[in-house]
């Protein structure tokens, strides 16, 4: 069972090429989506929750795209997944509100999530900017 969910995992590799390829100018969805082997349509919602929580950066215009909204060293994979969390909660069905699930399941799960949070939160779109040039 996959811990990050398929729009998670989009988002991240969004920021890492936003990050290696927007150093002179913006990155346009289009590109983006290119490179993913994805329609636009997957992407722009995702592109649009890391706007909102200030991610990224869109510039408008002929020449527009999305930037980095801060420093690569101070963008955790944390910060990518809570972002794209925003999109995937609209299409989540309710979760169940029994006993069994509110006293003993979500807070065993609670626990396990404080921990894969804190492993996501020490790893950088730094780092994984650097080990994705040193495939090239």
């Amino acid at each position: 069972m996959p811990l990050v969910s398929r729009k998670g995992i989009l988002a991240i590799a969004a920021v890492i090429d936003v990050a290696i390829h927007a150093r002179t100018r913006p990155v346009s969805a289009k590109a983006l989506a290119e490179r993913h082997k994805l329609p636009p349509r997957h992407l722009e919602p995702v592109l649009q929750a890391l706007v909102r929580d200030g991610i990224l950066r869109g510039v408008r215009g002929p020449h527009g795209g999305y930037e980095l909204a801060r420093e690569h060293r101070r963008i955790s994979a944390e910060d990518i997944l809570r972002a794209a969390s925003a999109v995937e909660d609209a299409d989540d069905p309710q979760l169940p509100n029994s006993a069994l699930a509110v006293d003993v399941v979500r807070p065993a799960l609670a626990e396990a999530e404080r921990t894969f949070s804190a492993a996501l939160a020490r790893i950088s779109v730094e780092a994984m900017a650097k080990r994705a040039e040193a495939l090239k």
